[in-house]
Formats: structure tokens, C-alpha cells, sequence
């Protein structure tokens, strides 16, 4: 695998499609940015579309990830490769992320890429978010692979939608960001009968100015229809009949390994 890449914005689409008891099927174009958490000043002064911590028409706020309280993405990080008997302290990070967008954002998913001083991929954060304004980061080492393509599973613990059950495991197969994005989430059942599969593709390209008047030219609007997209494909569930489940209470802990 190659070392951590340059700051990025991926043109792409996800797509998730429900399996059982019903079928439903979406995909939207979308854009992400990967970025190196302790180069956001920097981009800040350089960029004129975007600010770090502060309002512009693209941006990026502590306190969207982590603990939400503003304290830096890399301390949050750090502190949880940590607790999990993973030391990477100072070595190269990278945040692929949905940013705010005229000021909002809303993730779904964000994937923290953690990397060894060796520039070799030590471990992947997952940090899920729901629409109840609460997040949770699932924290897996990486295995030697021999290949470009990362495979990692885990028990899902965190509640996203009230039509997924929450006795289930996630499968993810993840290639390491370069010029091209490839994420894939495989969710079974407790039978480990397939459930849900959704997938995030794209292309990159340098993450300059023009790169990003061009994102908001073509996605003016993205995270309202991130947002609505939600709400109204949870209808559609609705109606074709899906099971309703309750909300559970949040896992004690932030960070699940």
C-alpha cells in the first residue's frame, strides 16, 4: 500500500440497497473531501472557498467529529487508537468526510485513515453518525493484506435506522484512498443472511479552489438532499411495510474496537 495521499476532493455516488424482508434500492451523486486534520489551518489561509472552523461556502469544524466539544480531530483520534493499545502518536492521519456546506453538514459515515511513521495503514476509525444527533466510531486494525483492498468486519453496536435490526455485523471492504474511492459496507443479519449493502465510489482530483467551485456547481445543494434523502427513503420503507425497531440507548463507550 502507498503512503497517506494530498489533500483530495472525490466526485462519486453511494448507493445503498436494502435486501430483506423488502427490496429498495437509491444512489445519489455526491462529493467528499480527504484531508490531513493538521494541515486545516493551512488549507484555511491558502483556499478562499475554504475555512476550517469557521463559516465559508466549503468547510470543516472540530466539532463535527470526535467528541464534538472542538477539541482537535487528531487528539480524538490519538486518544482512541490509545485506549486500544494502538500507539501512533504524531504519525500522518487522513479525514474522509462529507464537508459542511453552506454551513451544514451531515455525515453518515467518516472514515479516519491512520497511518504508521512507516506510511504504511495501521488502522481504520469508522465514525457513524444518525439523525438523532448522535455518533459512535468503531475502531479496527489492519491486517497485512497483500493487496489494495482492506477487509474488516465487526458487531454492530451503534443504532442508525429503525428499520435495521440491531443484532447484526458489519463487513467492510475498503481500497485506501488514492486517485480513486472505493468503499463497500456489507450488513448481515443475525442468520448472516445479507441485509444491506451500500457502496461510496469516486474520483479524485487535487483539492484546489476550482475544484471546489466545481463541487458546488454541480452539488449546490448536497446536504439537504443528504438529509431529505433520509427522511423520505425512510417513508418509502415505511409504506412498503419494513419493521419498525425502537431505539436502544447509545453504547456506554465513544469508540468500539
Amino acid at each position: 500500500m502507498s503512503g497517506p495521499p494530498d489533500a483530495t476532493l472525490y466526485f462519486g455516488k453511494v448507493m445503498h440497497k436494502r435486501l430483506k424482508p423488502v427490496v429498495h434500492e437509491l444512489s445519489y451523486s455526491v462529493f467528499s473531501i480527504l484531508v490531513d486534520p493538521d494541515q486545516l489551518a493551512e488549507m484555511d489561509g491558502t483556499l478562499r472557498l475554504f475555512g476550517h472552523n469557521r463559516w465559508a461556502p466549503v468547510s470543516l469544524h472540530d466539532r463535527d467529529y470526535g467528541r464534538r466539544d472542538g477539541s482537535t480531530i487528531r487528539s480524538w483520534v490519538e486518544e482512541s487508537l490509545h485506549s486500544q493499545g494502538i500507539d501512533l502518536r504524531g504519525a500522518p492521519l487522513r479525514l474522509l468526510t462529507f464537508p459542511r456546506l453552506w454551513g451544514y453538514a451531515f455525515n453518515p459515515l467518516s472514515l479516519h485513515f491512520c497511518y504508521g511513521h512507516d506510511g504504511a495503514l495501521r488502522a481504520i476509525l469508522y465514525e457513524v453518525s444518525n439523525t438523532f444527533g448522535e455518533s459512535h466510531g468503531y475502531l479496527i486494525p489492519v491486517e497485512e493484506t497483500g493487496n489494495e483492498t482492506v477487509r474488516q468486519e465487526t458487531r454492530k453496536v451503534f443504532h442508525v435506522s429503525p428499520f435495521l435490526e440491531m443484532d447484526c455485523r458489519y463487513r467492510f471492504a475498503v481500497r485506501p484512498p488514492d486517485d480513486r474511492l472505493a468503499i463497500q459496507i456489507r450488513q448481515s443479519d443475525s442468520s448472516d443472511a445479507p441485509l444491506l449493502m451500500a457502496r461510496h465510489t469516486g474520483r479524485g482530483r487535487d483539492l484546489t479552489d476550482r475544484a471546489i467551485a466545481t463541487a458546488i456547481a454541480r452539488h449546490p445543494l448536497m446536504t439537504a438532499k443528504v438529509v431529505a434523502g433520509i427522511h423520505w427513503e425512510a417513508l418509502r420503507l415505511w409504506l412498503k411495510g419494513a419493521r419498525f425497531h425502537s431505539k436502544p440507548p447509545r453504547p456506554a463507550a465513544h469508540v468500539t474496537r
